[in-house]
């Protein structure tokens, strides 16, 4: 739970810190926005996987891939507190139960509104999906912009990071893997 005033006496003290005074009109309000800010970007620590999946997860006689792709997320690094931000792909093969489809971008919401490195961030939601649904394999892809890599560091504006994890079948099957990546690859729509 984030202490709200201690964020902003933080706040103000980082102003004071950098040369800034923390009571000109045009930061005024600015710890208390900060506070608020932090409280959504890490809203991911006070949630659990069984209460975002809330009893979504449904029989059905089906092994055929599931995907749902271009799900937006942003994040925060770990290492020097920037936003990153990007889509994500996921894929499941059912082995008789299926989860509802908006819960796939809630469970990577949840795991992306916590501090993260993007590689951590795409195996966290590969192992929670594959804990609350137990499928034959999951597999997902995530692309990021990282702004600790595009405003500082090496300044690289068009970088992009990919990482993937497959797990079951996606994992042990090149043609399931290359069919997954074809479909997550096609534009549609």
């Amino acid at each position: 739970m984030i202490n709200q005033d201690k964020l902003k006496k933080l706040t103000c003290s980082l102003l004071k810190e950098i040369g800034e005074n923390p009571t000109r009109e045009g930061l005024i309000k600015t710890p208390s926005r900060v506070a608020e800010s932090w409280k959504y970007f890490t809203s991911g620590y006070d949630q659990k996987l069984k209460n975002i999946v809330n009893d979504a997860i449904f029989s059905e006689d089906t092994k055929d891939m599931v995907i749902v792709k271009d799900m937006e997320f942003f994040s925060l690094c770990e290492h020097h507190l920037l936003p990153f931000f990007g889509k994500a792909h996921v894929g499941y093969i059912p082995d008789g139960r299926v989860i509802g489809l908006s819960k796939i971008p809630r469970i990577i919401e949840m795991y992306s509104r916590r501090l993260q490195v993007q590689e951590r961030l795409t195996r966290e939601v590969a192992i929670g999906i594959q804990e609350i649904l137990e499928p034959v394999g999951v597999a997902i892809v995530v692309e990021g912009r990282h702004m600790c890599m595009q405003m500082r560091g090496v300044e690289k504006q068009n970088s992009l990071a990919t990482t993937s994890t497959m797990l079951g079948k996606f994992r042990d099957s090149a043609r399931t893997r290359s069919e997954f990546m074809a479909l997550i690859n096609r534009n549609t729509v």
